[in-house]
């Protein structure tokens, strides 16, 4: 054996290399930090499942809203489930709640861009067209509407809120416009959604046809208003289905700042809380003219 090396004694195999020893306090701690560790992490899987949940439910309710046409209960039951779930993204996971907040500003479907609520403007006594490309985007929201039973897509179509607050000298107008016309629209777009059988996206629209000269002025001070608009009664709906044209009337439109919309679809005034198709027809139809509000 080399000078200066001696022979290492072997290890016994039933003792353990020698470590250095923590205290009791030290492995204490240790144990503590990693239980604090892990508690973390289970709360932080837990909010994101939370917000995961809440999420997926606020998407399946505005869903059903959307397909089925659950009308007013429906959309505000959407526009709570996506409230409640941007809440509790924020709070689990902050990058969920964008698309949320995108959701909510989002609005009703349109083909058109975005610009100023026409309820926030002024009326003006210009006359509406029954043919321009404004018309004709607002109609295929009506058309769309009626094809897929939604009021959410239909809703562009019809008299701004903000408008008809204006317009009306009556009490409560907001809530006539919310509980009343709303409701009756609604209900006459499923209405027109049955004329549609059990293939509605077959159907396609082929024009709405606006008798120009039916368009006449309501004076401020008569039908319950305090600015005036024009009014168009009976324009008709025109689509083509299964080969053959069929159509509806839309019982009255009026005028905010040079534009056609839906105030009444299937009737103006109804005897019961249900909803009505204005003078189903095959063919095109004919549109008669009449001097209602």
């Amino acid at each position: 054996m080399p000078l200066g090396y001696s022979r290492a004694a072997p290890m016994d195999a039933r003792k353990e290399p020698l470590e250095p020893l923590l205290s009791v306090e030290a492995r204490r701690s240790r144990r503590q930090r990693d239980r604090s560790a892990r508690e973390r992490r289970r709360r932080l899987w837990r909010r994101r499942l939370a917000a995961l949940l809440v999420l997926s439910a606020a998407l399946v309710v505005a869903a059903i809203a959307d397909g089925s046409g659950g009308g007013r209960g429906a959309v505000r039951a959407s526009s709570v489930a996506a409230t409640a779930s941007a809440r509790a993204a924020t709070t689990a996971h902050p990058a969920a709640a964008a698309p949320a907040a995108a959701r909510r500003k989002s609005g009703p479907v349109s083909h058109r861009s975005s610009g100023p609520s026409p309820g926030s403007l002024p009326q003006t006594h210009a006359y509406p067209s029954g043919s321009n490309a404004h018309f004709k985007a607002l109609m295929s929201d009506l058309w769309e509407g009626v094809v897929r039973d939604s009021l959410t897509i239909a809703l562009p179509a019809f008299f701004p809120k903000a408008a008809y607050v204006k317009l009306k000298s009556i009490y409560g107008a907001a809530s006539d416009w919310n509980d009343r016309l709303l409701g009756d629209y609604r209900l006459d777009i499923a209405s027109a959604h049955s004329l549609l059988g059990s293939h509605p996206a077959q159907a396609q629209l082929v024009a709405v046809r606006v008798v120009s000269s039916y368009g006449h002025w309501i004076e401020p001070g008569v039908c319950d208003n305090g600015i005036g608009y024009y009014e168009m009664p009976n324009a008709r709906v025109i689509y083509r289905e299964g080969g053959r044209i069929r159509s509806f009337g839309i019982a009255s439109m009026i005028s905010w700042r040079g534009v056609w919309y839906v105030v009444h679809l299937g009737a103006i005034l109804r005897s019961s809380d249900s909803g009505m198709v204005d003078q189903a027809a095959d063919g095109p139809g004919i549109s008669e003219y009449s001097g209602t509000c």
